[in-house]
Parts: C-alpha cells; structure tokens; sequence
C-alpha cells in the first residue's frame, strides 16, 4: 500500500516533491510548454525548460508562479498533475494529504489559490506552511525549543527572512527579490553597457558561473552571446565578475537591508541566540559566491549556508509529514 502523504516546494523557479517514506522523488523546473492556440501541454518540467527563448511562434513556453504565487492558475494546476503522476501515477496516490509551503506574506487569495490548484491536481486534503519555517528544519535547526534561529531562504521569486522560536514565526519579511530578480539584473546590466539583448537562461547561466560579490574574484570572465540591438545580429562580448558584482549589488543590498530590519524588530534575547547560532541561507539564492561573506560584514552576526540549500524546504516538508496528524489547525478549507 502506498503511503498518501505528499510534501511539495512549489518554487517560482522549481518544483519539488518529498513522498513520505521515499524522500524526494522530483526536482524539477516549473515550466509548461503549451501550443498557444489549442493550449494543448506539449511538454511539462526540464523538457519544458528547455524550450524557453527557443520555441516557433505556435508553442509558448510559460512558467506559471511569479514572485512565489500562482500567476497562472491553469497551467499551475496541469503542472501539478503532470508531476504527481511523474512520480508514480494517480492511481497510486489517489487523493493524497499535501503539504504545501508557500511565502510568509502571501494573501487569503493567493492562499485559496493554492489550495484549488492542489485540490484539483487529486489532493484529498491540503495543508500550507511558510517556507522559512520548512527551510529552517530542513537546514537542521531546532526551531521547536524557547531559543532564537534565523533563516534567509533565497529562491527563484521571493526571499523569506524570519526569525523562529517555539515553532513559530517571531519575526519576518519577505521581499519579492530573488532569483529571477538577480538574472533581470544581469540582463539589463548587459542591455545598458554593451547594447545587447540576452535570454534569462544566459544570465542564469552568468550568475551561477562567475557570480560573486568578492572583489578578490572578480578577474574572472565568460564570453556571452546575444542579439546586438544596433546591428540586429548576433554578437559575442565577454563579461567580467566584477560587473556582475555591479550589476547584482542593488538587489543584493535590498535583501541584506531587510534582514537587517527583521533583525531589528527582534526580542534582545533572540537576538543574543542569533549571535551565537548565526544565520543560515537556504535556497539557491545562498550559493551565490561571497553573499555569507558580505552578509556577515554588514549584520555583525556569524552567517552559515546549509548543507543543501536548494533541498531544505522540501526536506522540512519531508519532517513536517510526519506529524501531518497534529497539524490540523493549518489545514486550508
């Protein structure tokens, strides 16, 4: 008999799933290829993703959550369904219990959309979580004691910032500043200098090979090619890390100010918790070169990366399925 209990990150970037009692079972983008006119689904996750930038003119490809919401609720409900049966079919989870994690400012509507999305995908029932929450236990904290814990959980559209004691949110923020921000960054950085237009897969591509915030790596380089906006044609021009760094460095100081707030608004002895304990970045956002660095300069408190930083919200929801039965009160509907 298979066990009906399922926990799902639902990422603006990616989408994972843990299963009770066989761990994480997917890990992939959230992308939906369709045909534009009949809206027929061509292809669902990393097929999908690569398609984007490179599809004829009767084949979009559309992700459907933006800034970590449902943007499109359709494609996000044939999405799901795509996945669930990837992972072992419907017929094997009929009407599953899902845990879903969602960010901490999100409203009663994006909540109920959520929730229908799930529901229509085959839930039976359907449970929400903040993201820093599950990030924090999947990191390994121990958030359930009268102690203080801090997350940054750094995503594709949202970055989540709280403060956690007795297992529950003390403080938060959440900023829609993640990611997908960091790429747009990269690619109107290029735009502006180098008069080029680049695809959000080249500038992806640019963060994760030379992105850094340390001056001391920033003679690193990479040739990028886009579509010259003089000229219309294709060129080449090569990109150092230190104009990455420029061009990452607003949206960076934004979510290093807000964690900087969040710490502000805490109780003092949480605090003193904090500055023993450190913070912890989760999310694939904390692997971006040198961010614990600068992030411990300008807070003054020890800042750590998880061990699996784009895994720890789906492994919170892993540990969070196994007290599915006393989380009730979270139940949405």
């Amino acid at each position: 008999m298979f066990n009906k209990d399922i926990g799902i990150d639902l990422g603006t970037a990616n989408v994972l799933i843990h299963v009770k009692g066989r761990g994480v079972v997917l890990n992939e983008p959230s992308v939906v290829a369709v045909e534009s006119e009949t809206k027929k689904v061509i292809e669902v996750g990393e097929p999908a993703r690569k398609m984007v930038g490179r599809t004829p003119g009767n084949i979009i490809a559309i992700r459907p959550l933006k800034d970590g919401v449902i943007a499109d609720f359709e494609i996000t409900e044939v999405m799901l369904k795509g996945f669930i049966s990837r992972i072992g079919g419907r017929k094997w989870y009929s009407h599953p219990r899902i845990l879903i994690c969602a960010p901490t400012n999100i409203t009663s509507v994006e909540q109920k959309a959520i929730r229908e999305a799930a529901q229509r995908s085959g839930a039976k029932d359907v449970f929400l979580e903040e993201e820093p929450k599950a990030a924090a236990i999947g990191a390994g904290m121990d958030i359930f004691q009268p102690s203080g814990n801090m997350v940054v959980d750094i995503g594709g559209g949202t970055t989540d910032i709280a403060v956690l004691s007795m297992g529950d949110v003390v403080a938060s923020s959440s900023l829609k500043i993640a990611g997908d921000k960091l790429d747009t960054a990269i690619m109107k950085y290029v735009k502006d200098k180098y008069k080029i237009l680049i695809g959000e897969r080249t500038a992806e591509d640019v963060k994760v090979k030379i992105g850094t915030l340390d001056l001391e790596r920033s003679n690193e380089e990479m040739d990028i090619r886009g579509r010259d906006l003089v000229s219309g044609l294709p060129l080449t021009v090569t990109i150092t890390a230190k104009e990455v760094r420029e061009a990452l460095w607003d949206p960076i100081t934004s979510v290093v100010l807000s964690a900087k707030n969040v710490l502000e608004k805490t109780p003092p002895e949480l605090a003193a918790d904090i500055i023993d304990r450190g913070i912890i970045l989760t999310g694939g956002g904390a692997m971006l070169h040198g961010l614990d660095i600068l992030m411990a300069e300008e807070l003054k408190v020890p800042v750590l990366i998880a061990d699996d930083p784009m895994g720890c919200v789906v492994k919170g929801t892993g540990i969070m399925l196994d007290n599915l039965d006393k989380m009730s009160k979270r139940k949405l509907g």
